[in-house]
């Protein structure tokens, strides 16, 4: 291993080319973007958002190069890509990548879309860049490990780079001013959990801060201002002041053959990624045996440390968003309406039925579970029925991930459904939306998506 990981981590995003990528490498991309774009949408009309967009709009330009998508204004490459981070970070429908427990695409894609059409950028050159941002964002939660997660929202803190790495790649950076991006953007890293316990709204101001500080970051590189070489494994760095088991080596692994991008998870239910795994297991119990919620007498969900970090203190959710990291609720709605998709949470987190199930639920550390993750989140439930039966569920795959992935119809299915809750568009704008992701490979030029 290389005594100088973040080095050699910007130096691999400073020189990633399309034509380096595998092809099923930036078929993927394409997969992730149209995925993130149903996100972004889904974000329209949201409180936390549109506050966030207010103050861009007073802050920002009133128009500029870059499309911001909820509302089809433009405006400057920060603004549009600090709304749709936050945007694309609400519906709690954006990708995860379960080894660093990261949500890439809702710090990357605002990031290298505002930069990319800012500057006239081809498609190939946007999925290259969006590519650069998934693999250092990636390796940078993995370096920053579980302790890290225990504190800090990863996708506040490793996203801040991944935003700098698709920018810095789409400004064509040198190895050095990447360099100097990545410490840039390190030394502003942030997010912590603590705004669960209120319920406050801070989960999209962190994706709006790291795609906005990133981008920032690179552009800042590129005018000659200096960071810290070492930010990540440095004495004083990222390593060392937010982690106790931080490893320089998961920075550098398998760079260039390992594609950690392909190794992203779709999510499928609204909801906390953490609740997937424990919501597909009770799906098929009762699949299995015909279970209805009223069947049910108490639920026990098996799962890892880091859910009950993230989903202990929500005991009695007060919000919709914070419903979506309730363990009971998810796993009441699941049982009730057999899905916990964004209708079910608006209609349905505090209905007598669902908050009944809700009591009946709890958490347990199961070593099993807890050994596997983060690299798999496999799925455990116990099942105890009114009639004495105890019954047992489990999933190795939760329905998102690489093994169980979604089909392109799938995807496209899911953003109609993203976009119709929010009205952010019509069926016809997200058919010729699906047409551009799908041909952005050959785009000459990323211009505007909407509008």
């Amino acid at each position: 291993m290389t005594d100088r990981p973040t080095e050699a981590l910007a130096t691999f995003a400073a020189e990633l080319h399309v034509d380096r990528i595998p092809e099923p490498v930036l078929r993927r991309t394409e997969d992730l973007f149209l995925d993130w774009l149903g996100s972004a949408l889904a974000g329209k009309g949201a409180r936390p958002v549109e506050a966030i967009a207010a103050v861009a709009r007073l802050m920002g330009p009133a128009s500029g190069p870059s499309e911001v998508l909820i509302d089809r204004s433009t405006t400057s490459p920060a603004f549009a890509a600090t709304v749709n981070a936050a945007a694309s970070h609400y519906a709690e429908q954006d990708d995860v990548h379960n080894g660093s427990v990261f949500h890439p695409a809702a710090v990357v894609f605002p990031a290298a879309l505002a930069t990319a059409q800012a500057l006239g950028r081809s498609g190939a050159e946007l999925l290259a860049a969006s590519v650069a941002g998934y693999e250092v964002g990636i390796r940078v939660g993995e370096f920053l490990g579980r302790s890290h997660y225990k504190v800090f929202h990863t996708t506040g803190t490793a996203g801040t780079l991944a935003a700098a790495a698709a920018t810095g790649r789409l400004l064509n950076l040198s190895p050095a001013q990447m360099l100097h991006a990545f410490g840039s953007a390190g030394t502003q890293a942030a997010g912590l959990w603590e705004f669960l316990r209120d319920g406050a709204d801070s989960k999209q101001l962190h994706t709006a801060h790291a795609a906005s500080t990133g981008l920032l970051s690179a552009y800042l590189a590129r005018e000659g201002l200096t960071g810290a070489r070492r930010i990540l494994e440095g004495p004083q760095g990222l390593g060392a002041g937010m982690s106790s088991d931080a490893d320089p080596a998961r920075l550098v692994d398998r760079l260039g053959e390992r594609w950690a991008l392909a190794e992203t998870s779709f999510k499928y239910h609204a909801s906390c990624r953490h609740t997937h795994p424990a919501a597909d297991a009770l799906l098929q119990v009762m699949q299995a045996h015909d279970l209805r919620a009223g069947d049910l007498r108490a639920v026990t969900a098996q799962v890892h440390q880091g859910a009950l970090d993230v989903l202990g203190p929500v005991v009695d959710p007060h919000t919709v968003h914070q419903s979506k990291f309730s363990m009971g609720t998810v796993l009441g709605l699941v049982a009730c309406n057999g899905s916990a998709g964004l209708a079910d949470f608006e209609e349905g987190w505090r209905r007598p039925d669902v908050v009944a199930l809700r009591e009946r639920v709890r958490m347990a550390l199961d070593v099993e579970v807890d050994a596997a993750y983060p690299r798999r989140w496999i799925g455990k439930v116990t099942v105890e029925t009114n009639d004495g039966r105890v019954l047992r569920g489990r999933v190795d795959e939760p329905k998102g991930d690489p093994d169980n992935s979604l089909s392109r119809a799938e995807i496209e299915a899911k953003a109609l459904r993203l976009a119709a809750f929010s009205g952010a568009a019509t069926p016809a704008e997200m058919a010729s939306l699906f047409a551009k992701a799908w041909a952005l490979a050959g785009a000459g030029r990323v211009g505007r998506l909407l509008g």
